[in-house]
């Protein structure tokens, strides 16, 4: 699995495609779907749900609920990207750890900075509803020593992005998405996490959404 992969990210990064000087990044809208998160070398790191607001830059995230996998993490992420604030949310024993969010790139939204690098067509174009053409983005993420990759749709909607960093790559994919923010609520800090104080980072931590899979 990491060697078919890898040979895809390469064909991905080595398109030759006539890059268009007049695309600009793309922001996505609202989205409610599911989202899983895989280690490059083939290890599952998280399925679950998520609630994304493209205007507030808000994500909540949680893995292992519906969807159990052995091999993910269980994770229940509220992630505030403006303000730069994490949450680790424990609904069950009703607590929570309030951390500053170092890494301000969301992993479904194409950053301002972003190089267009092509457009391609997956599957076939030329047969109704067997294609779909998308447009791949890359850049890089200096506060984590990375790059990343991402391909959306043309209307913004992310499909699958690829994250290389010193010590773990990812590729993170969506489906069953819905361009609506189903439940609002998903969005709040639960009452509980109110009075929490922002942690301390230890030195040289990076907390930001893909550390959590690490």
């Amino acid at each position: 699995m990491y060697a078919a992969i890898t040979l895809f990210v390469f064909m991905c990064l080595s398109a030759t495609t006539n890059a268009d000087h007049h695309h600009h990044p793309c922001h996505a809208p609202n989205m409610t779907g599911f989202m899983s998160v895989l280690a490059l070398k083939g290890d599952i790191k998280g399925y679950g749900a998520f609630t994304y607001d493209s205007m507030g830059k808000k994500l909540r995230f949680r893995s292992n609920e519906s969807h159990p996998m052995n091999t993910s993490v269980g994770l229940d992420l509220l992630m505030f990207f403006d303000e730069g604030i994490l949450y680790e949310i424990d609904s069950k024993n009703k607590s929570c750890e309030k951390k500053t969010l170092h890494c301000t790139i969301s992993p479904l939204d194409v950053p301002d900075d972003a190089t267009f690098m092509s457009t391609a067509n997956g599957g076939s174009p030329t047969i109704e509803g067997e294609g779909l053409k998308v447009t791949t983005w890359t850049g890089s993420t200096a506060d984590m020593k990375g790059h990343y990759s991402m391909s959306v749709t043309m209307g913004c909607l992310p499909v699958w992005s690829f994250f290389f960093h010193e010590s773990s790559s990812f590729f993170v994919s969506l489906t069953e998405v819905e361009n609506e923010i189903k439940d609002p609520d998903q969005l709040l800090v639960p009452s509980y996490c109110l009075a929490v104080p922002l942690e301390e980072t230890p030195e040289g931590t990076v907390n930001s959404f893909l550390n959590e899979f690490m």
